[in-house]
């Protein structure tokens, strides 16, 4: 008895022994001058913790870009959870609660909460900064999306943490705060951590004069009760529900487009809903606008225009045509709904399907940059460079004869109509697959039919406005992408021509229909129906190639895949063109730039990276005196396979801000952009098989590209020749190591912050519109 009471006590100090303590709590200066919230503590958070702490990939789900979200606080459930088997309630701010106290019962905790006595505060957000300002120095690798040991809710827990990881105080592997910052943040925690009073809310919330004017239009136009009005504004919510609406007013504001279950003029009472056209469950909803106050992060602010112009070409588009039925409103049966084709069958294709162009490159950004600010999902199924055109509405028979699109309906049918807990067993049954595959394989024999001579430069669509998207660019960044107008880049590996049921369809599979809280067999479902697109897509274009050679390039494209993995159909008619090289793909895309595309869009090459026709890369120039030196000098490093990029395979490196600062001029900023080549796209699993680096390739595009910068470069105008030859020539030894290291800006630096600070006011300056604050979560891990 006396023995088992020795082992019972031993074993009690052994885990009393084992528990961390809390740390001490922070001791605060007395201070009596008020921080204030919006003009003292906001800018710091911006600045140095937004960056980190926004969207869906904020670590912990703390989203600091407003109050709101930083008084919500913290949680341990992960939005990202790739063995989910139950869907998740969605956490999302401003939509899924209204107040803090019903943030706790979802099992959100305080990070800005003090229990110390007067004089100390140990909430962990100061805990985190102060251990920061004691340990500054980071050390090691950085991964803050994966890192999640630093989800602590309790002063134990966070002990344990700071003892088992000394260097990872807050901001998280980057220098900490200057103490002034510090000193005004522990200063506001000391006195309670108070938001804007009602007061400045109000100001904050409520939109300016001349945007109430337009939001008093809009939300008159969209509330207009007839059928017509009703079903035009029920397509556009659900094409423009993650929009960051502009009046272009010019007060720098932005509005989002909500359903609510109050009318205009009243507070808005907003409809949560995991999908845009799930059921709003009330009679009687109305759409509303409501201004965006929380701080604008680049990787979420997908902009559009709606000014007056905007609103009369709506009313062309949907309003003054005659629809192809007596417009009727129609019920939201999750079966009807969940497919467009369907749900929208009365409004002409050529009204919808115009819609998507006039918007391409936003409603390609949606797909991009959406619903998964961590895009692994819908982007291991592109390849990491590949321009997009479109087909002419006027060469599209689901728009001219929506007959076909109505028989075809049901093989239209997207995985999203499943819901979230797409079943396990219906993945393998591939339902959704071979649906689609029957209507490639009717809409090819159909395309056929009505093209004996085959498609010419006359079906891709040219553009009817000077800002116009005809031609895009979509880089992938391993693990994010980006879209952008014209053709960035050398000539890529695929081209993917899109028609109307394939735009629809990508819109609805992989942005209004995914939901990031679904189950892995949702998110799976989703990644596997977009190979089914893609192959589409790249059907599409290879119809406008020689018969003879369709074959051979699909095949190129998919190397080392069995020809059974392959859904191809291909459409039994000529190309409508008459080749004059043995390079159809460069002669197709060189022709329609020079002869066919709206000359005002502006289109042209690349001349950085792209190598037209007889052209190979330069060498690196001798001398560096004029303007074409630089410019040789570009086009010799962005050779496939040069040693740098070959070498440097780390898919965490793909992303570099290099700024250029040159003595009589306005400092240059260009990115470079790494594309990884791939064998082939097709499986969700095992991508480093995939890869083929003996062909990896970096462009450099003038400006800023993507939203997650892997590295920041800077130069001065007389290191570009080291800079170029140390890309060159590069094999890794320890001295190519250093050489570049000079340049290349590492987290732990002493002035990380006030070289990220040049960046982001340079994006402000340069689109004052389009810009947001860049997110470092991705920035490269290792700290030397």
């Amino acid at each position: 008895m006396n023995n088992l009471f020795v082992l019972a006590l031993l074993a009690c100090c052994f885990v009393l022994g084992c528990v961390a303590k809390a740390p001490e709590p922070v001791p605060i200066e007395i201070a009596y001058r008020a921080v204030d919230y919006l003009g003292d503590v906001k800018p710091i958070l911006d600045k140095r913790c937004v960056v980190c702490h926004s969207c869906y990939n904020s670590p912990c789900q703390l989203k600091m870009s407003s109050y709101e979200g930083l008084d919500r606080g913290s949680s341990k459930k992960k939005i990202y959870n790739a063995t989910r088997l139950k869907t998740m309630d969605p956490t999302r701010l401003f939509v899924d609660a209204e107040s803090t106290q019903e943030w706790r019962k979802k099992d959100f905790f305080s990070v800005t909460e003090n229990s110390a006595k007067v004089g100390f505060n140990n909430s962990i957000m100061l805990q985190l900064l102060s251990h920061k300002m004691k340990n500054p120095k980071s050390v090691g690798d950085y991964f803050a999306e994966s890192d999640d040991q630093s989800c602590v809710e309790t002063g134990a827990e966070l002990g344990k943490y700071l003892k088992e990881h000394p260097n990872q105080g807050m901001p998280f592997g980057f220098p900490p705060l200057k103490q002034q910052e510090f000193e005004t943040i522990a200063l506001w925690l000391s006195q309670g951590a108070k938001g804007p009073n009602p007061t400045e809310q109000e100001k904050f919330v409520t939109p300016q004069t001349p945007d109430a004017s337009a939001i008093e239009r809009w939300e008159a136009f969209l509330n207009t009760p007839d059928a017509k009005h009703a079903m035009t504004a029920r397509y556009l919510y659900e094409h423009l529900f993650l929009a960051h609406l502009d009046f272009k007013t010019g007060s720098n504001d932005f509005f989002e487009l909500v359903r609510s279950k109050s009318g205009p003029g009243e507070p808005i009472q907003l409809i949560a809903t995991v999908r845009p056209y799930d059921d709003p469950g009330v009679e009687k909803f109305y759409y509303r606008l409501r201004k965006i106050h929380s701080t604008i992060v680049h990787k979420t602010h997908m902009v559009f225009p709606m000014d007056d112009t905007q609103l009369q070409r709506f009313e062309e588009l949907f309003i003054l045509p005659e629809w192809l039925q007596t417009p009727h409103l129609v019920d939201y049966d999750p079966a009807v709904s969940a497919n467009p084709f369907r749900s929208f069958e009365q409004i002409p294709p050529r009204s919808r399907y115009q819609f998507l162009l006039d918007n391409a490159q936003y409603t390609i950004m949606t797909f991009i940059r959406g619903p998964v600010c961590r895009g692994q999902v819908a982007l291991n199924v592109i390849h990491d460079q590949f321009w997009v055109m479109f087909l002419d509405p006027d060469h599209d028979l689901s728009v001219k004869y929506p007959g076909f699109l109505k028989q075809q309906s049901d093989n239209l049918r997207t995985p999203n109509a499943n819901g979230s807990n797409f079943g396990n067993f219906n993945i393998f049954k591939n339902e959704y697959r071979k649906a689609a595959d029957r209507f490639a394989a009717a809409q090819q024999a159909y395309t056929a039919s009505h093209n004996y001579n085959g498609l010419d430069y006359d079906a891709i669509w040219k553009g009817r406005r000077a800002e116009d998207t005809p031609l895009l660019t979509v880089y992938r960044h391993f693990d994010s992408a980006s879209v952008h107008k014209g053709l960035l880049g050398g000539l890529p590996e695929t081209m993917w021509v899109i028609d109307y049921p394939l735009f629809e369809r990508i819109y609805y599979a992989l942005v209004a229909g995914f939901d990031v809280y679904g189950t892995l067999s949702h998110q799976l479902a989703t990644r596997l129906y977009m190979d089914t697109l893609r192959l589409e897509g790249e059907s599409l274009f290879l119809n406008f190639m020689p018969q003879s050679q369709r074959k051979t390039m699909l095949d190129k494209w998919y190397t080392g895949v069995k020809e059974k993995h392959i859904h191809y159909f291909p459409a039994e008619m000529p190309s409508g063109i008459d080749f004059k090289t043995a390079e159809p793909k460069r002669e197709f895309i060189e022709t329609l730039v020079a002869k066919y595309v709206r000359p005002d869009i502006g289109t042209e090459f690349d001349k950085a990276n792209y190598v037209g026709s007889g052209e190979d890369h330069p060498q690196l120039p001798d001398q560096y005196l004029t303007k074409a030196d630089y410019l040789q000098g570009f086009r010799a490093i962005s050779k496939p396979g040069t040693a740098f990029f070959k070498a440097i395979t780390d898919n965490h490196f793909n992303l570099a801000y290099v700024r250029i600062r040159l003595p009589e001029e306005e400092d240059f900023v260009f990115t470079i952009v790494v594309n990884r080549w791939h064998d082939n796209v097709a499986f969700p699993f095992s991508e480093d098989k995939t890869f083929e680096h003996e062909k990896d390739q970096a462009n450099f595009i003038r400006g800023f590209v993507g939203s997650y910068p892997n590295s920041f470069v800077d130069l001065h105008v007389d290191d570009i020749p080291d800079f170029f030859e140390g890309i060159a020539s590069f094999n890794g030894s320890e001295d190519d190591i250093l050489r570049m290291r000079k340049y290349v800006v590492n987290r732990a630096n002493d002035d990380f912050w006030e070289i990220y600070d040049w960046f982001q006011q340079r994006f402000k300056e340069d689109q004052p519109v389009h810009s947001g604050l860049f997110d470092l979560n991705r920035y490269y891990y290792r700290a030397q």
